[in-house]
């Protein structure tokens, strides 16, 4: 993994290179920030560089040489892995992240973009929650009491140290403050306030913000196929989390759904069509309880786009090209009376719905309620 590789995070990087080249790199270093941006595809790439037998000018590592061929296929002995596990029935004791290790190097080398939840689907145990138990502190202390082998540093990759174990969590700051002097931590985390106080105090922090919305909708229109304003759509309301944006592009299919679902609302409360309600409320509940939940969140952002799209300013606005469509007619029934109102109606409609409400009751009590909102 080189810099090069990820999108973004340009003042990290730089940072992470005047590191290695003033020749005083700090002995744990923490990257911070929210999931879905980077964080450990950008820890494996610093660990590269600062192993790489031959630095680029251009500030990266030159992927050609022993240790960065190593590290690529996530082989280097002197780079340690330190990730959350579960322990699975039939094991005697706690595991450590080498009985999970190609488990790892398949999820960790499948996406530059990866979070707990895809990690924690690698597990066949129901309900698994992964943590660093005390057993991979002691495993670290025993790697780490040897001498590197190929390179001037031991690296030590741990990803969310929030997870660990408080046993383990105290053993590790042991190792962090009284280091080995060829030894390197790079923690990665998405949640630094769970970190135990002592252990972040004793870290250099770099924070990585959100990616900017561009990065993530080139990369959709790259893989997805998208026209710049649907993959902008995606991109805003992914938040700056590319994990979130690519799963919205494989849910396009439902998004479109919702778009239909509501259209059809609208129109049909303009029009007071109380017998073709009924049936569109019968409709909507036939998707089931979790898609009914989506769709009012759905609405609710429509009606916040459709309002913002009244001040005409488009860069406040992130509408797919069907959305824009429908939207550039209807955003005049959306007015300071009403907006704050329908939001209540739709969000109401989703907590009904999440406690076991009548999906057809309430949908058809959301359509009568629009009715008479959309007359204000």
């Amino acid at each position: 993994m080189k810099f090069s590789d990820i999108p973004g995070h340009e003042s990290v990087k730089q940072r992470m290179r005047q590191m290695v080249e003033s020749g005083h790199l700090p002995h744990a270093v923490l990257l911070e920030g929210p999931q879905g941006i980077g964080k450990l595809a950008l820890a494996r790439a610093f660990a590269q560089y600062i192993h790489c037998d031959n630095p680029q000018p251009s500030g990266d590592a030159c992927g050609e040489c022993r240790s960065c061929r190593l590290h690529q296929s996530m082989n280097h002995v002197d780079t340690h892995y330190s990730y959350p596990v579960v322990k699975l029935d039939g094991m005697n004791t706690a595991p450590t992240s080498e009985d999970f290790y190609p488990e790892w190097t398949e999820f960790a080398d499948n996406s530059i973009y990866s979070d707990i939840a895809t990690w924690t689907g690698v597990f066949t145990k129901r309900n698994a929650h992964p943590i660093i138990y005390v057993t991979e502190s002691e495993a670290l202390l025993r790697k780490l009491a040897f001498t590197s082998h190929v390179s001037q540093y031991k690296i030590v990759i741990m990803w969310l140290p929030e997870r660990l174990h408080e046993t383990a969590a105290n053993k590790l700051l042991k190792l962090i403050e009284e280091p080995f002097e060829d030894t390197i931590f790079i923690l990665v985390s998405d949640s630094p306030a769970q970190i135990l106080p002592t252990i972040y105090s004793r870290v250099q922090r770099l924070s990585l913000k959100r990616l900017p919305d561009s990065i993530i909708a080139e990369n959709l229109m790259r893989r997805g196929g998208l026209s710049q304003p649907d993959a902008m759509a995606i991109a805003h309301n992914a938040a700056g989390n590319m994990i979130a944006a690519l799963n919205g592009l494989s849910s396009n299919k439902e998004i479109s759904t919702y778009f239909d679902f509501f259209v059809t609302l609208m129109r049909l409360a303009y029009m007071r069509d109380v017998k073709k309600l009924r049936e569109w409320a019968d409709d909507l509940a036939s998707l089931g309880r979790e898609q009914e939940i989506d769709f009012y969140s759905y609405c609710s952002r429509m009606i916040r786009e459709n309002f913002m799209l009244n001040f005409n300013v488009p860069a406040l606005t992130y509408l797919s090209q069907s959305e824009q469509a429908f939207s550039v007619k209807f955003a005049r029934f959306i007015t300071v009376k009403n907006v704050e109102k329908l939001i209540e109606v739709f969000s109401l409609a989703q907590r009904d719905i999440a406690g076991n409400g009548n999906g057809k009751i309430v949908n058809f009590d959301v359509a009568i309620k629009t009715i008479l909102l959309l007359k204000q």
